[in-house]
């Protein structure tokens, strides 16, 4: 029995020994992989410091920019225009217009990089805009069911806007692959061609990296793009109407017009002891227009819901967009105008809102 320990004893430092060698191995496995994987890191880095010479300061190089084919380029937004506060203005500007315009559809968006990319979205405000209807599949998972309602939608867009000297920033992939700048782009022309009824901010430009592979080597360049302009500018750009041909060739036209808009217009406010005798001016702070809409639907409109002697541009602007909302309420379209517009004394602007009331209500005693 005393044996018993010591052939024990003789084979414990045997088995140790074997878990040593394995765990020896497996060490220098570990070993040689890290190893390994420095010089697979240290050859990437070599090779992005060889291939991108011109990159800016604080841009990383994407792997699938490695990746790119001969005479291919990719365009990313610069990380510091992202944080520029007019280029944030106009995305929360274009992501409230799309929730308004879509809100038939219960459909909300936040993101517009993430809700953008696939179509849907896309589908969903051209056709609400255009009154098209599309032949898409409602809903696609996969990348090609969703390129495939990418290239009908933009083939939509493409063939409405570009009649109209708009060029095409935009493309199927550069889409998909959420390229923020080219879906401002595209939402933008869509809000100036079909006249929202929205304030754009002016000027807002953002740099962006652009990444091109020649001769096998990345070049990069960092490039200014400028998404909006001045208003008048971007207004230019909308397709003329009768009231531009009223304004510009026809002033006797014009006159009369404004006769009748004004007629119509008093036999209401009358019942107030109110009278208009200067169309632009007399609806610039809204609330001439707000009694008329409580008139023509027969209600009254509490005074804690506008200013009633508005002194600011935003309580002005307040009140006509109130009154829209009153004109919508009624079950009218929403205005094409703009609500700055008519503050500002644009008598095109003022006359679009007139005379779309003077059409529904001109038999309204």
């Amino acid at each position: 029995m005393s044996g018993t320990p010591a052939t024990s004893a003789t084979l414990q430092p045997a088995k140790m020994k074997k878990d040593e060698s394995f765990l020896g191995k497996l060490g220098g496995t570990l070993v040689r992989k890290k190893k390994s994987k420095e010089v697979s890191d240290l050859h990437e880095e070599g090779k992005n410091a060889i291939n991108a010479p011109m990159l800016p300061s604080g841009t990383d190089i994407h792997p699938e920019d490695t990746l790119l084919e001969e005479n291919a380029e990719r365009i990313m937004l610069d990380p510091t225009s992202r944080e520029n506060l007019k280029f944030k203005d106009l995305l929360k500007v274009l992501i409230d217009w799309i929730n308004s315009e879509l809100e038939e559809e219960r459909i909300i968006v936040k993101d517009l990089e993430e809700d953008c990319y696939d179509g849907q979205v896309l589908q969903k405000l051209f056709e609400k805009l255009s009154g098209r209807k599309l032949n898409v599949a409602e809903v696609t998972q996969s990348e090609i069911g969703q390129k495939q309602k990418l290239q009908t939608v933009l083939e939509a867009v493409n063939d409405l806007l570009r009649p109209h000297g708009w060029t095409i920033e935009w493309s199927v992939d550069s889409i998909h692959s959420k390229n923020l700048v080219a879906i401002v782009y595209l939402l933008v022309a869509l809000a100036m061609h079909f006249q929202a009824p929205i304030r754009l901010p002016e000027h807002v430009s953002v740099q962006v990296v652009v990444v091109k592979k020649r001769e096998g080597i990345l070049q990069t360049a960092l490039v200014t793009k400028e998404l909006t302009s001045t208003t008048e500018m971007m207004m230019g750009r909308f397709e003329r109407d009768a009231f531009d041909t009223l304004l510009d060739h026809a002033p006797d036209k014009l006159n009369v017009v404004k006769t009748s808009l004004i007629t119509f217009v008093n036999k209401h406010l009358n019942k107030l002891n109110l009278e208009v005798t200067e169309l632009e001016s007399q609806f610039a702070d809204g609330v001439y227009l707000i009694l008329l809409m409580g008139l023509l639907e027969d209600y009254f409109v509490p005074l804690y819901n506008f200013f009633l002697t508005p002194e600011s541009f935003e309580q002005k602007v307040h009140n006509v967009a109130f009154a829209f909302e009153l004109m919508q309420d009624g079950g009218l379209k929403k205005p094409k105008a703009r609500p700055e517009d008519v503050v500002n004394l644009n008598l095109k602007s003022t006359l679009r809102v007139l005379y779309n009331l003077f059409t529904n209500y001109k038999n309204t005693e």
